[in-house]
């Protein structure tokens, strides 16, 4: 089962490159974030028509996340629970089910955060307060779960071309990397380095300032697993070229693949 998380920067700007990756990389569960779109408007047959299931959590304009699927869905769930207020599209999730076993897959876009400090930089910490508790309950289901994309965190320095740059960005904040670390400290791994201990491993280059062609990369896209979900790993990659690519996101593909 190869899921791939992709932060695709707008579904109606990124149509065809988005089209073009499904039908050439063909994943199995391409769980996409930002899609920028309400749900009624999502390109919803054009993606069935490339064999996929479409489960979108849509929000005009902004933010809104997607689980696009070839295999068996089910049981498919909208919204981070701890805040009926929230009306932020960032989080669905479903089980997905393979040749072997099945597999719950949740789908995120966490806040950005900035400025901070600041309520923007409140909500971030809260929205990952109130994921922990849910990942809390999914790891306690002791089933294989993965929890993928833009987490808008940079983990450590090596996560990041030039650290110093980054030192009072909501991405970088040490109480952003203490949360996401209270996050493995559940027992969920990361995917990538589970693989690899490399620095110098990005999935994100700002359309600013030849970022790209600087290899001024940040890595801030992941796959949490649980253990179970760990158990089944058969390889955690870095879609690099997708960035080079036309009219390309400011983020590329993450993948894994999964004994499932």
């Amino acid at each position: 089962m190869r899921i791939a998380t992709y932060n695709i920067n707008g579904i109606r700007a990124r149509f065809e490159t988005v089209t073009a990756w499904l039908g050439e990389k063909a994943p199995d569960v391409a769980l996409l974030q930002e899609i920028k779109i309400v749900d009624e408007a999502f390109p919803r047959e054009e993606i069935e028509r490339l064999g996929y299931r479409v489960e979108t959590h849509g929000q005009k304009s902004f933010n809104g996340v997607a689980i696009l699927s070839r295999l068996p869905l089910d049981d498919v769930v909208r919204g981070l629970p701890g805040d009926e207020s929230d009306e932020q599209a960032r989080w669905i999730e479903g089980t997905v089910i393979g040749e072997r076993r099945a597999v719950r897959v949740c789908g995120l876009y966490l806040p950005n955060g900035n400025p901070a400090p600041g309520p923007k930089y409140d909500y971030k910490l809260g929205w990952m307060a109130r994921m922990r508790a849910r990942a809390e309950a999914l790891v306690a289901s002791e089933e294989p779960v993965v929890l993928a994309g833009d987490y808008n965190v940079i983990p450590e320095a090596r996560d990041v071309r030039n650290p110093d740059n980054w030192r009072e960005d909501a991405l970088f904040l040490p109480a952003t990397r203490a949360a996401f670390r209270g996050l493995e400290n559940l027992g969920l791994y990361d995917a990538i380095r589970l693989r690899t201990q490399a620095a110098g491993v990005y999935s994100f280059w700002d359309f600013q300032r030849g970022a790209w062609g600087r290899d001024n990369g940040i890595r801030i896209d992941h796959h949490l697993l649980s253990p179970q979900a760990a158990d089944l790993l058969r390889d955690a990659w870095i879609e690099k070229e997708a960035r080079g690519g036309a009219k390309p996101s400011d983020h590329v593909p993450v993948w894994i693949d999964l004994d499932a």
